[in-house]
This record gives C-alpha cells, sequence and structure tokens, in this order.
C-alpha cells in the first residue's frame, strides 16, 4: 500500500513540476497572500494537478494543502491519516529565477511523516522515502538511485542555510562553537535533499516556517538515516490539529526547529533503522550540546 502511495505521490509531483516550469518560462504576475508571501499562478495550478492525483490515487485520504488552506481555512480537525502538501515551495526563488524551488507532499500519521516527496522541477529530479533506508532520488532519465546522509567529515561539517530566510546574526553565533568547512545557501526543502544525500550535514533553522515546508523533507532525511530534532536534542514532532505550525515563542523562549544525523550520545530514533553515528567536531572549552544536525527547513 504505501508503494503505491509513494509512487502516486512522485508522479503527482512530476506533473506539478511540469506545470511549474511551464509558468516560469512565461511572464507571470506575482500577488500577495494575506501574510504577505508572494504567490504566482503557479502555486495554484500546482496544487490542483497535485489534489487531482492524489484524490485518483486514495479517494479515502483528505489532503491539507497550502493554497487550499489560504483560501478556504484549516479543517476544524485534523484528521489521524492525510496528506499535506507544499505544491511550490520556495515562492521567492520562484520569482527570483534562480531555479531554488520545489514541490513537496508527505503523508502524515498520527502526527508522523511517513512518506515524503520532494520534486525539484528546475532540474528534473524526484527525491522519495516512505520508511527507513528507502531514500532515492530519480534523475531525468528515470534512474533510480539510493541515498543515505553521511558521517561529518573529519576536518569539518558543511552547513546548509536559508537563502531567503537566514538569521545572520543567530546563525553565525551559533555556529561559532562547531568546526563548519563548508557552507551552501539554497532556498525552499533543497537543503533537506542535501542532507539526505550527504551532500551537507548541518541545517539550523532559528524562524518559522510550516508543517507543509517541512514534513516531506523530515520523512526523507530520517529514512536516509538522519533525523530532525529541536535544538535540545528532543523530538520534532507535528503539532497535530494546528497546522500550519510556525514555531512560536512560549515561555520567553523560541523554539528552534533543527534536523540532526545522530551524533555519539545523541537522539536516536528506533524508526530510523541504521542511524550513522556522525559526531561533528567542537571547538575546546564548549559545554553545549554536540552532535551533527541535519536539515530542518
Amino acid at each position: 500500500m504505501i508503494e503505491r502511495l509513494l509512487e502516486a505521490a512522485e508522479t503527482a509531483a512530476f506533473a506539478a513540476g511540469t506545470a511549474i516550469l511551464d509558468i516560469y518560462a512565461s511572464d507571470f504576475a506575482v500577488a500577495r497572500k494575506s501574510d504577505a508571501s508572494p504567490v504566482t499562478l503557479a502555486d495554484g495550478r500546482a496544487e490542483a494537478i497535485i489534489l487531482r492525483h492524489l484524490a485518483a490515487a486514495a479517494p479515502d485520504i483528505p489532503v491539507i494543502a497550502e493554497e487550499q488552506a489560504e483560501a478556504l481555512g484549516l479543517p476544524d480537525r485534523i484528521p489521524p491519516r492525510f496528506w499535506l502538501v507544499d505544491p511550490l515551495d520556495g515562492t521567492k526563488e520562484f520569482v527570483k529565477r534562480n531555479g531554488e524551488f520545489t514541490v513537496n507532499i508527505a503523508l502524515i500519521e498520527h502526527g508522523e511523516p511517513v512518506l515524503g516527496v520532494i520534486g525539484i522541477p528546475v532540474k528534473g529530479v524526484i527525491y522519495g522515502a516512505a520508511g527507513p533506508d528507502t531514500a532515492y532520488v530519480v534523475d531525468t532519465s528515470g534512474r533510480i538511485r539510493s541515498i543515505a546522509a553521511r558521517h561529518c567529515p573529519a576536518h569539518g561539517a558543511t552547513v546548509a542555510y536559508s537563502r531567503s530566510h537566514a538569521d545572520t546574526t543567530r546563525l553565525e553565533d551559533w555556529l561559532a562553537d562547531y568546526a563548519i568547512a563548508d557552507r551552501i545557501v539554497a532556498g525552499s526543502a533543497l537543503k533537506f535533499c542535501l542532507i539526505a544525500e550527504g551532500v551537507a550535514d548541518l541545517y539550523p533553522r532559528f524562524g518559522p516556517t510550516m508543517e507543509w515546508d517541512t514534513a516531506a523533507g523530515q520523512a526523507l532525511v530520517e529514512a536516509a538515516g538522519g533525523s530532525m530534532t529541536r535544538l535540545d536534542g528532543s523530538p520534532f514532532r507535528l503539532r497535530q490539529g494546528r497546522l500550519p505550525q510556525p514555531w512560536i515563542r512560549r515561555a520567553g523562549a523560541e523554539l528552534k526547529p533543527l534536523a540532526r544525523t545522530a551524533g555519539e550520545g545523541g537522539t536516536r530514533r528506533v524508526s530510523a533503522g541504521r542511524v550513522r553515528v556522525a559526531p561533528l567536531r567542537k571547538r575546546p572549552n564548549e559545554a553545549r550540546d554536540s552532535g551533527c544536525y541535519g536539515v530542518a527547513s
């Protein structure tokens, strides 16, 4: 069953990506949503295509999708099992025409993303996963290649961070405690793919984001042997019933979502299968929690 749903999500992401590229090549208009974020014809058209594909494949599974939620609001009660869709993650990058946008589709069961698909339309590739050790990428020729998160290199980690949403001051303060060998700036859910494929090791995110931005990436990273945690190492869970989820201030402290490849003594998810131990070298005299963090958008 899960394999069939994964195939349906992959097909939907590919079809949506094709429609997105058609509009990307045109002189499209840009509007603003209620939160002042940009939206284009591509967002709505891609979402309509995804909704049709998912309904045809699994008519009994409801869908929560970003543009539908913007127009109609969220359901009063969140079902225990549902699709969570961001039809065009990285609309700012789409508008800038830098190619760094994705299609994100996740299947949520009881607050956990059990399936995730991320399409990168400009590259013509699809990343997907549905459980431990299932992470893969489909290239432009249709070839499927298994992928996995890597050990952090001995000389230091490669950190990925947001092109349009990075809090530079907080990022630099946090990174100052760790040995960083390289940096990658990228938009949208591309950072999840970099971690899952073993290209990057760390992606700290300090600002708010939405669950449809992160769910597919979380499923992908965990299937690739990484994990997604908060800064204190506690498990990152979808706040079922209060979607979309910005990470907000509580009790005077802002929650800081991070995805982490489990380090020596770090958090390990039993469901993550073979978790690759990937210690991150800290600088001397540091008392903070150690570990090699992975993606979280």
